[in-house]
C-alpha cells in the first residue's frame, strides 16, 4: 500500500483458481468483495492459458463488481479479437471488453522481448524469424553531453 492506496496483483490463472475455490466453498461473494476492495487490481498473463466458459463467468462477475469503482491493469500478449477464444465464450468476452474498455486507456507495446534480448544469439534462427527478438541496444553514454553536438576537436 502506497499513499493510502491498496494494490493487488495476480495472474489470471491464480485469480480464477481463487474464485473457483471460493465458489466451491460457498464464499464467492466474499472473495469478489476482497478483490473489489483494492484500489488497483493488476491481472497479468491474460491469454497465457485458455479459460473455461465457467471460469470466464467468474472473472466477469469480478470485473462487473469493480466496474466504475476501481482501477484495473490487465496484461496480455493476445489481441482483443482473440478474447472469445481465450475465455471459451465470445458473448462473455464481449461483455468483459464492454466493461473493461469503457473508461480504458489501452497501451499496446510492440517490439523485442526485453527478457530475451540479452540472449537473442542463442535462439535458433527459425524461431527468431517468427518472434520479435532483437539484440540489446548499445549502452547509452553517461555523463555530460559532448560539446558542439558530439564533434571532436583536437587542440595542439
Amino acid at each position: 500500500m502506497r499513499a493510502g492506496r491498496s494494490v493487488y496483483r495476480c495472474s489470471l490463472v491464480e485469480l480464477i483458481d481463487a474464485l473457483s475455490k471460493a465458489e466451491r466453498e460457498g464464499r464467492l461473494a466474499e472473495k469478489i468483495r476482497f478483490y473489489a476492495r483494492a484500489s488497483l487490481l493488476i491481472v497479468d498473463e491474460i491469454g497465457y492459458l485458455p479459460i473455461t466458459s465457467g471460469d470466464a463467468n467468474l472473472f466477469f462477475q469480478l470485473v462487473n463488481a469493480r466496474y466504475e469503482k476501481g482501477a484495473m491493469i490487465l496484461t496480455s500478449n493476445r489481441g482483443f479479437a482473440e478474447w472469445g477464444e481465450i475465455f471459451g465464450d465470445p458473448v462473455v468476452a464481449t461483455a468483459l471488453l464492454d466493461r473493461l474498455l469503457h473508461h480504458a486507456v489501452v497501451v499496446q507495446i510492440e517490439g523485442a522481448s526485453y527478457r530475451l534480448r540479452q540472449h537473442a544469439d542463442l535462439i535458433p534462427e527459425h524461431t527468431r524469424a517468427h518472434a520479435t527478438i532483437a539484440p540489446p541496444p548499445p549502452p547509452k553514454r553517461r555523463g555530460r553531453p559532448l560539446k558542439n553536438g558530439g564533434a571532436h576537436h583536437l587542440h595542439g
